[in-house]
């Protein structure tokens, strides 16, 4: 009767295992070096060699010639051990002997010493298989045994062990052996046993084993009494009913060439075999792609392919139609093709950009679409001078760089607050950016509706804490609005407010005779000033001190945040201008005047009493327009 391969060839000494070199190693020189202890542990795969190799090691234990790492096979002791007659030797299987009764028998044996034998060893394999009680009786001995019991224990599950049980013992741990290992003991043992073969059914047949070379062994078995003592890949494919690896080839090839006939035909094939099996082949074949550097496999695509196949194991866990599945798969993998790689999709955006660039008029450049787009033209009210729009201003190459810049501030703003984010977006348009030492000029176009405005007003410190952030890390930062082409600002303020000032103070002084000759001091000078530093197109009023005018003590409005440009300034001084009573300047609430002491002739109101009086509609647009909050009046007598 023929024996099995497995058993035919198991191994007899350390040097036939297959694949484990390091634990071979490690027992070879502690018999050698007569360093050998009471308990082993052996752990691994299901066919990895542990009860293999504590067989060898109990006969290394008790040859005649030992203990010795190579036992000579001829010596009684061997002979009887190799045929499974050396008493001394005792195997338990703990799945059949797992009660605390069988593991007190065991240890009623270790009392006796050995018979013909130099030890007494046990070899309990499936340990994990024993019960907490089996366990809590065996710690004493398994600690402590007499000199001449040695345990070794084999398990497939070492994290079922009590921790006690491996403090007690000394571990190896079996590895999977590797499938160019199991191969060239396949052909070893089919050129010993006269059978032919393919060597696409020997990776076929190794795959298959998982890294068992029992369960290899096993199947190898098969494949000889099926083929008929030649192992060809056709038929071993049949045999195990795994996918024909041409299947694969050729649903993937429908894919990549985008043949939806063929992708249909490829799909009908594989709905033949169960869905789980064909993810997990085709996993392998794209591994396989990836080791072998396919040009048609790049590794994006593949890492698209992989994140797909994992989706659908996932979706097939919920029980539906395999061959749904399967579609669906497939239909994903030719639309993961037309996704391009970063790299790709740069190059084509900067080919395309200097052919922009090539295409426009000298001392032009265009800008990019997405900046624009993150940028975003404001949408404010209509006004009465038009304001620039981003495709009307021309930047240079830095400047572009500078934008963006001015984008990462839009996405401070929009990641603190969606709506702070969008008016900002809505009505303001990058300019250009200026550094003169540590001094940074921020400039841009502002055009907001009324509800925007007071938005930006009221997180105007947020806004320019990330500008400064932006712009001026280390330094200081100053944020203009420039106007738009129109006529200057200051000729435009000039003709309100200096029209025949002779005749203004006439005017009051014919009104009220007895009142003596008064002047007040007001912003005009301060914007006048202030304009006359800003005619580049800018109105931008800043925060001063007090300050002396001609021996008096001014108080100057104060502003930080630029939202009113040239058009609103002129448009409300015009406004004042109509009114006979707008050429006198500035006046704020009652309750936050100063007036001298000093009374005027007329002994029912004073001075500054009837200036308030004649003057109140202009204090009120000047409050609410410019945010005046104090002003000082002075006599002239």
């Amino acid at each position: 009767m023929a024996l099995a391969l497995a058993l035919k060839y198991r191994p007899k000494l350390f040097c036939d295992l297959v694949g484990q070199e390091t634990i071979s190693q490690t027992l070879s020189m502690a018999l050698d070096k007569n360093r050998i202890v009471h308990a082993y542990l052996f752990s691994g795969l299901r066919g990895s060699g542990k009860t293999s190799s504590a067989r060898i090691f109990a006969r290394a234990l008790e040859c005649e010639k030992g203990p010795t790492s190579t036992p000579c096979g001829e010596c009684d002791i061997c002979k009887a051990t190799l045929e499974g007659r050396n008493i001394d030797i005792i195997e338990i299987d703990a799945a059949s002997n797992r009660s605390i009764d069988n593991i007190r028998d065991l240890i009623e044996q270790t009392k006796y010493v050995p018979s013909v034998a130099r030890f007494k060893i046990f070899i309990i394999d499936e340990v994990h298989m024993l019960t907490k009680e089996a366990f809590n009786a065996l710690l004493k001995t398994l600690e402590e045994p007499p000199e001449y019991v040695k345990f070794i224990l084999a398990t497939t599950d070492p994290l079922k062990l009590p921790a006690t049980i491996l403090s007690r013992t000394q571990h190896f741990r079996f590895k999977k052996i590797p499938q160019k290992a199991v191969i060239k003991h396949l052909e070893m043992i089919l050129q010993k046993e006269e059978v032919g073969y393919e060597q696409g059914a020997l990776e076929i047949i190794a795959r298959s084993g998982g890294g068992s070379l029992r369960d290899t062994l096993t199947l190898t078995d098969q494949a000889i009494n099926y083929c008929d003592r030649f192992l060809t890949t056709d038929q071993v494919v049949k045999m195990l009913g795994i996918v024909d690896p041409k299947n694969l080839k050729d649903f993937f090839a429908s894919i990549i060439h985008k043949d939806d006939a063929g992708l249909l035909s490829s799909l009908e094939a594989l709905g033949e075999y169960e869905c789980e099996m064909v993810l997990d082949e085709m996993l392998l074949f794209l591994k396989d792609a990836l080791l072998t550097n396919s040009q048609d496999f790049p590794l994006l695509l593949i890492d698209r392919f992989l994140q797909i196949l994992s989706q659908s194991k996932n979706l097939l866990n919920l029980n539906p139609d395999g061959a749904f599945v399967l579609l669906l798969m497939g239909l994903k993998m030719r639309e993961a093709l037309k996704l391009k790689d970063i790299n790709d999709a740069i190059k084509e955006y900067e080919a395309k950009l200097a052919e922009s660039k090539d295409s426009s008029e000298p001392g032009e450049s265009v800008l990019d679409s997405n900046m624009l787009a993150r940028a975003n033209p404001i949408q404010a009210q209509p006004q009465n001078t038009p304001i620039p729009q981003a495709s009307q201003i021309v930047q240079t190459p830095q400047d572009v760089q500078k934008s963006d810049q001015f984008a990462q501030l839009v996405q401070k703003i929009a990641d603190r607050s969606f709506e702070l984010g969008e008016a900002f977006k809505r009505s303001i348009i990058f300019d250009s950016y200026q550094i003169q030492g540590e001094h940074c000029t921020l400039c841009w176009h502002s055009n907001p509706n009324i509800q925007d405005k007071a938005l930006l007003k009221q997180h105007w410190n947020l806004i320019n804490t990330f500008a400064k952030e932006c712009f001026a890390p280390n330094g200081t930062i100053t944020i203009k609005n420039l106007a738009a082409d129109k006529p200057s600002p200051k000729d435009s303020i000039n003709k309100t407010l200096t029209t025949n000032p002779d005749t203004t103070m006439n005017d009051t002084s014919s009104t009220h005779p007895n009142t003596p000759e008064s002047s007040v001091s007001t912003h005009t000078n301060a914007t006048q000033e202030s304009l006359d530093e800003k005619q580049k197109q800018s109105f931008s009023i800043h925060r001063t001190q007090n300050h002396t005018a001609n021996g008096e003590i001014i108080q100057e409005y104060s502003e930080d945040m630029p939202w009113y440009n040239d058009e609103e300034i002129r448009h409300i001084l015009e406004t004042q201008q109509s009114t006979p009573q707008n050429t006198t300047q500035l006046q704020p609430p009652k309750e936050q005047m100063t007036a001298p002491k000093e009374q005027s002739n007329d002994s029912s109101m004073t001075a500054t009493q009837i200036f308030l009086q004649e003057n109140q509609e202009l204090i009120q647009n000047l409050k609410q327009n410019f945010g005046v909050t104090e002003m000082q009046i002075i006599e002239r007598k």
